[in-house]
């Protein structure tokens, strides 16, 4: 369906074409007029299926037969993350360009004094993590009251990050009557019973199941050892002549280290995870967006939201956690009907994970067959303790000919025989192989949680007028 067909402006209609786009993709064509005809939506789509647009685009045309009053916004976008609210930010700049409206950004990790400023102009909409939300709200700073549509996105996520109480909170604070937009993934019991009692007569659009394989992203699993990772990792980007790609750690520590890993062998790389502040993190998303980087490193606060054109390749470093996450991760390529290829190396120790995502997604997912060579498997990689490539080595991970041959191991002595009358030794049959061991637990703070602001440091804010 063309967007001239489903009701919007010539004002948007003239925005949508100058960013390339006429044919409306499903969640789009199924949301859209109904969010005009003022219904409560509940949508199901994937990442990657255009759903942002899809309240976007409705809501900027809403917005625009109404006048901003002076500290209560007239519309609230809730997002769980910094990167998902700054994205659905720029989405209404880019649309929003001929209309006259005010936009605030509430985001943790950014100065708040801004915000505040902002907020006392008065805002058309505001687009919020909870957190730096309820924060400025208990502050005295915001009245919500004025809030006559409410849409909150990646419900599913925020139900993992446990913003939903905070969700409750809010929603408490605004009209009783009004319009409000659930999107989310999946349907979970908690979110259905968050869409019974906050929405009415709601609407439900899905466009795909829930969790589905994305038939644009070829998938793979790379099988290697916990101590040849970054080796196996190398022989990928250079087989696959990578042009922009993603890839994912589960820890915070580990994005560091690997980022600089990749740097000290000559790849154009950069990172983005919680420890950093919101400005760097910007700064960061930047350089890739714009080509001065190829190579992100990042934790999951970056696998959703995150809509960057053209990344032909996603990795996961790590196998996730959460099988979710493994869907949201691997979309972030494959993204408008391009074509986009998926690596996730496995160890032993990633069965469990990788049964767990196989049976979400419905799909098994094959070996890959031209994996890293046996001789990149076999070594583990010390260029973390060294500072620098091991000799032998290109700047871009190739072995070269001068490559040192490993010392053979000394010989082990035999072992003694038994003194006169001691007991034998008794048998270790009944000690678990290595393999069977669990890993230790990961800390707590090297984990990439909510990382909306809330819980940390808030130092606070952005704010965009498509009018300025």
């Amino acid at each position: 369906m063309k967007f001239a067909d489903i009701g919007l402006s010539d004002e948007l209609l003239r925005a949508i074409d100058e960013s390339g786009y006429n044919e409306a993709t499903p969640i789009q064509a199924g949301v859209i007029p109904s969010v005009l005809m003022m219904r409560d939506i509940i949508g199901i789509a994937q990442t990657g299926t255009g759903k942002t647009a899809s309240f976007v685009l409705p809501m900027i045309d809403i917005l625009a037969h109404g006048r901003a009053r002076a500290l209560m916004p007239r519309s609230l976008i809730l997002a769980p993350t910094r990167e998902l609210a700054a994205q659905v930010a720029e989405n209404f700049e880019k649309y929003g360009k001929y209309h006259k409206l005010s936009m605030a950004l509430l985001i943790g990790g950014v100065q708040m004094g801004d915000q505040v400023k902002a907020l006392e102009k008065g805002v058309d909409v505001l687009i919020a993590t909870p957190g730096r939300l309820m924060d400025l709200f208990e502050r005295g700073k915001i009245l919500l009251t004025g809030c006559n549509l409410l849409v909150i996105d990646e419900a599913d996520r925020m139900l993992d990050m446990g913003f939903i109480p905070d969700i409750e909170n809010i929603c408490t604070k605004l009209p009783a009557t009004r319009q409000t937009l659930l999107f989310s993934a999946t349907m979970p019991a908690p979110i259905k019973r968050l869409a019974d009692k906050f929405l009415s007569n709601p609407k439900t659009i899905e466009v795909a199941r829930p969790a589905s394989r994305n038939e644009n992203i070829e998938q793979f699993l790379v099988k290697t050892s916990e101590r040849s990772k970054r080796d196996t990792l190398r022989s990928l980007i250079e087989a696959e002549k990578v042009g922009t790609a993603i890839i994912f750690c589960n820890r915070k520590t580990t994005v560091r280290e690997l980022a600089k890993s990749l740097q000290r062998y000559g790849y154009k790389a950069g990172e983005i995870q919680g420890d950093m502040d919101q400005s760097s993190r910007t700064a960061e998303l930047e350089r890739f967006k714009n080509g001065t980087i190829n190579i992100l490193v990042a934790s999951d606060v970056a696998a959703r939201g995150l809509d960057v054109k053209g990344v032909s390749h996603v990795f996961n470093f790590d196998a996730p956690w959460h099988p979710d996450d493994y869907v949201h991760r691997i979309g972030r390529t494959g993204r408008a009907g391009a074509q986009g290829r998926a690596f996730t190396l496995v160890t032993p120790s990633d069965d469990e994970a990788i049964d767990n995502i196989q049976k979400l997604t419905g799909y098994k997912i094959p070996i890959h067959g031209g994996g890293a060579p046996a001789a990149d498997v076999a070594k583990p990689d010390r260029d973390a303790e060294e500072g620098e490539p091991r000799r032998g080595r290109s700047a871009r991970g190739g072995r070269g000919k001068a490559a040192a041959k490993p010392e053979k191991a000394p010989a082990r002595p035999a072992p003694a025989a038994p003194a006169a009358g001691a007991q034998p030794a008794k048998p270790r049959e009944d000690r678990k192989p290595r393999s069977d061991r669990k890993p230790a637990p990961a800390r707590q703070d090297d984990l990439d949680g909510p990382d909306d602001g809330w819980n940390g440091p808030m130092p606070g804010f952005l704010s965009v007028g498509f009018d300025t």
